[in-house]
C-alpha cells in the first residue's frame, strides 16, 4: 500500500501546491507497507518518513518546512520530539504545535502534518 497516491481509502493529495506554500496532509507513524510502528523514537521518525515521502510528490524537502504539527497519543513523546526536531532542523526551526489525540488510524501513535515552501 503506498500512502504517497490518491486511493479509495486515501481519496486526498499527499501534498497540495498552492501558491507559493505545500500543505502535506498527516502522515502517521506507519512502515511503508501501512504498519504501526513500534517504540517512541522509531514512531516519531516513521512519521517523520512518511511526511518526507509526501513532501517529496510535489518536488519538497525538509529543508522547505516551515511549520509541523505532530498529534500524538502520549503527551509524554513530547521530550522525544525535541530531540528529533534539533536532529533534523537547523535553525532557525520551523514553527511546530504539539498536540495529543485519543487515537490515530491504523493503530499508529504519531501523525505529522506540515506546510512547507514549494521549490519551483
Amino acid at each position: 500500500m503506498s500512502l504517497t497516491t490518491v486511493s479509495a481509502h486515501h481519496p486526498y493529495s499527499p501534498a497540495f501546491i498552492a501558491g507559493d506554500l505545500v500543505f502535506v496532509s498527516g502522515a502517521l507513524s506507519v512502515d511503508p507497507e501501512g504498519v504501526a510502528v513500534e517504540g517512541r523514537d522509531e514512531a516519531l521518525d516513521a512519521a517523520i518518513d512518511r511526511m518526507t515521502d509526501r513532501l517529496a510528490v510535489v518536488g519538497g524537502k525538509l529543508e522547505d518546512v516551515a511549520k509541523l504539527t505532530y498529534y500524538v497519543t502520549d503527551l509524554s513523546l513530547r521530550e522525544e520530539a525535541n530531540r528529533q526536531f534539533e536532529r533534523l532542523f537547523a535553525e532557525p526551526r520551523p514553527a511546530r504545535t504539539f498536540v495529543e489525540v485519543s487515537a490515530l488510524p491504523y493503530g499508529a501513535t504519531v501523525e505529522i502534518d506540515a506546510i512547507a515552501t514549494a521549490t519551483r
